[in-house]
């Protein structure tokens, strides 16, 4: 069977726009007395604390309350947002400028595991947008912590599609999981699996 012609592409932030630094992250969480937390980065374990932010559960607030209380310190909630933020790097001139160009011939989607702190910093400080919504490069945002689901769940990529009102065989989905990129396959969407954080820039243009 033929395939059908792209018309979407839904990106990935973390890994696949916006770097990830991860012992950073863990030397800031030091810094202001959080080593428990930074534990957390190392072992790269989500299942409690930061999936309850990444799922909304819980708010900024209540997020650094409970970093205190984990780690027994006195940091104060900005200390504890610059300290996770330190997990991100900016997204690249020629990422952002790539992604301007697609947006004048396909329609852009993001969909990210995230919360509200790192996506504060990201359309703040990395995709400088005025909104935000980053309606700039971004048709819409599909942010875990907005909408309560978070991949690989097949539901958010049926969310996404009917949401979006796409067709997923018309749509390339970029992410840095092989894991999400399979969920999101047996929806129907086309994938590419990133790998560098750049080659995903060498395969859309091949589209």
């Amino acid at each position: 069977m033929e395939k059908k012609e792209i018309k979407n592409i839904v990106f990935d932030l973390g890994g696949v726009l916006v770097g990830l630094d991860s012992q950073r992250c863990i030397r800031a969480f030091e810094e202001i007395g959080c080593g428990e937390v930074a534990g957390y980065v190392r072992d790269h374990r989500v299942e409690d604390l930061f999936l309850e932010q990444e799922l909304g559960r819980i708010s900024t607030r209540q997020f650094c309350d409970e970093v205190r209380r984990i780690c027994c310190c006195a940091a104060s909630d900005e200390q504890i947002s610059w300290a996770w933020n330190e997990l991100l790097s900016p997204v690249s001139d020629e990422k952002l400028a790539l992604l301007e160009s697609l947006s004048g011939k396909y329609r852009l989607f993001l969909l990210s595991n995230t919360n509200d702190i790192h996506w504060q910093k990201s359309a703040t400080d990395f995709f400088h947008c005025d909104d935000i919504r980053c309606r700039k490069y971004f048709e819409q945002l599909f942010l875990s912590y907005e909408i309560h689901l978070a991949k690989p769940q097949r539901e958010i990529f049926e969310y996404v599609r009917d949401t979006a009102e796409i067709v997923a065989e018309e749509t390339v989905f970029i992410d840095d999981s092989l894991t999400n990129c399979m969920s999101a396959a047996a929806v129907g969407y086309r994938t590419i699996h990133e790998t560098s954080g750049t080659d995903w820039m060498k395969e859309i243009l091949k589209l």
